[in-house]
């Protein structure tokens, strides 16, 4: 099936146009507003200094609204193992939904359709890795929750979109809430810090903060049914088959 994609013009795009190859992302997102058509006025209006690449509608249909080589502003203050400020790396893919404050709902059929052949087309002409297909809340735990717990990643990891874990349902049950001891704890932040997310050093309320925040960003994309920020044996292991993975 061909894909059918509409324009949709944002004027919230860097001017100078970038090369091919600084292209190494792709960032999901949620719109996060109460109705589609607020979600495109905003994201195509000049006041809100906000905008993406690509707009997939609840319908499936898919809008471009910053041509691929210009930086949309889509990803805010971020980072991603050592690359900061992914605008400048990345495309950016709004998905409509309501998101955590309007009633968080499940992504539709055609949306997810539209988006695993966009992404494909995407990560084969700018030569993507599929590990760097991620979350908004992945490069930007402290501020975002999108495309959050009901974004199917599991699903997409089968069309080589994304990043996941091979382990058993009935292993990592069996280890949910499993408390962890202090060397086990230092182990996943080291996983973390192996698949990508940024690692706070100093030792204080702040870092406590963060670490929750980035707790729960991990739970989000990784163990979906239950994203509380609180550390366990569960946890871990995913975070060990993934650190594995990208050894």
């Amino acid at each position: 099936m061909r894909l059918k994609i509409f324009s949709n013009y944002s004027p919230n795009f860097d001017p100078i146009k970038r090369r091919k190859t600084q292209i190494k992302f792709l960032i999901f997102h949620y719109t996060g507003m109460e109705n589609e058509s607020d979600a495109i006025n905003k994201l195509t209006n000049f006041k809100s200094d906000v905008s993406c690449h690509y707009f997939i509608k609840n319908n499936g249909e898919i809008f471009i609204m910053v041509p691929d080589s210009y930086v949309a502003w889509h990803a805010g203050k971020s980072r991603w193992k050592h690359y900061k400020s992914l605008n400048k790396y990345s495309i950016g893919i709004e998905i409509n939904n309501p998101g955590h404050n309007f009633n968080y709902k499940k992504f539709s059929k055609k949306q997810i359709q539209s988006l695993i052949m966009l992404s494909k087309i995407l990560t084969k002409k700018y030569k993507i890795n599929s590990k760097n297909i991620l979350g908004h809340s992945d490069i930007a735990p402290e501020r975002k929750k999108d495309p959050g717990e009901k974004f199917p990643w599991k699903e997409l990891s089968k069309q080589g979109i994304g990043l996941w874990h091979s382990l058993s349902i009935q292993l990592l049950k069996k280890n949910r809430e499993v408390k962890l001891d202090k060397i086990s704890k230092k182990i996943f932040y080291n996983n973390l810090s192996k698949i990508g997310y940024r690692k706070k050093i100093i030792k204080n309320s702040t870092n406590r903060k963060f670490k929750n925040y980035i707790v729960k960003a991990f739970q989000r994309r990784f163990r979906q049914e239950l994203v509380n920020g609180k550390l366990d044996k569960e946890c871990l292991i995913i975070s060990n088959n993934l650190a594995k993975k990208l050894a």
